[in-house]
């Protein structure tokens, strides 16, 4: 379980004192198992509670914990063993190949100067397959379309072997096909692997059909959180981007769907 308690964060060209953005007092709790998306518009603090969630940043205020035990004062290595990360784009500094790309989710649980092992070489293995990309384990991560190179981020978290994968826009720049090749895999393997998941998106589309829960959140604030069914509707649509929306459940898809209509004047 991922819980945040009153979770504070301010950060800009006020200053400490004077903040130009402020997550105030968010309060939430990831499920172990669950599917959670994270809505809201842009600016709304969806990348910097991530963050914090991670224990990239630390909160002026409040809590993270996993399973009880605060984040704060644990080492990025000992959280890293727990809690994996696909930011929204990844640039490696060097001309890695696809393993090497994945091997790197080995290294939180590798000691000083130790290479990786058998095991750690089948984990990345294991994960290449069920990402769809062991085909690709020779080629030059640089060299593959947008839609490729996010899987493999995606199976170098899963060689992390964490509890919790946090995702910032996961089909950000993607054409529709390989939007739909990342969803697929993020059911498949929140269904059978059991990794909890927190998804960042401006797709409320992929939040419908792929989430069991949302936070939405606007200005710094957490405004609503629940069941997919029951948060995501039209006042809160209205309520989050000044927009006017159709919401209703769309039976060739099978999940609730969002026609964007008008903005609200």
């Amino acid at each position: 379980m991922l819980r945040a308690s009153e979770l504070s964060y301010g950060y800009g060209s006020g200053g400490r004192r004077q903040p130009s953005f402020t997550l105030d007092r968010v309060n939430l709790t990831i499920e172990r198992g669950s599917l959670t998306g994270l809505l809201g518009p842009n600016g709304c603090g969806k990348t910097t509670l991530l963050n914090l969630l991670s224990g990239v940043l630390q909160p002026a205020h409040g809590t993270v914990s996993l399973n009880g035990v605060a984040l704060t004062g644990r080492s990025r290595r000992d959280i890293a063993r727990h809690i994996a990360v696909v930011p929204q784009e990844t640039h490696p500094a060097f001309d890695y190949t696809v393993m090497e790309m994945v091997l790197m989710g080995r290294h939180p649980h590798l000691g000083p100067f130790e290479l990786e092992g058998p095991n750690d070489v089948a984990m990345a293995l294991d994960a290449l397959a069920a990402t769809g990309t062991a085909h690709l384990a020779g080629r030059a991560y640089m060299t593959l379309s947008g839609g490729e190179k996010q899987r493999v981020v995606i199976a170098s978290a899963l060689t992390q072997a964490p509890e919790v994968l946090l995702l910032d826009e996961p089909t950000a720049s993607l054409d529709l096909g390989y939007q739909l090749d990342i969803a697929s895999l993020l059911r498949r393997l929140n269904q059978e692997r059991g990794v909890t998941m927190v998804l960042a998106t401006h797709d409320l589309n992929l939040a419908a059909s792929l989430c069991d829960r949302l936070i939405l959140m606007r200005g710094g604030r957490v405004i609503a959180q629940g069941a997919t069914g029951d948060v995501l509707t039209a006042d809160a649509i209205r309520q989050l981007y000044d927009v006017e929306a159709e919401v209703g459940f769309h039976p060739p898809a099978g999940h609730i769907t969002v026609t964007p209509l008008r903005r609200v004047q």
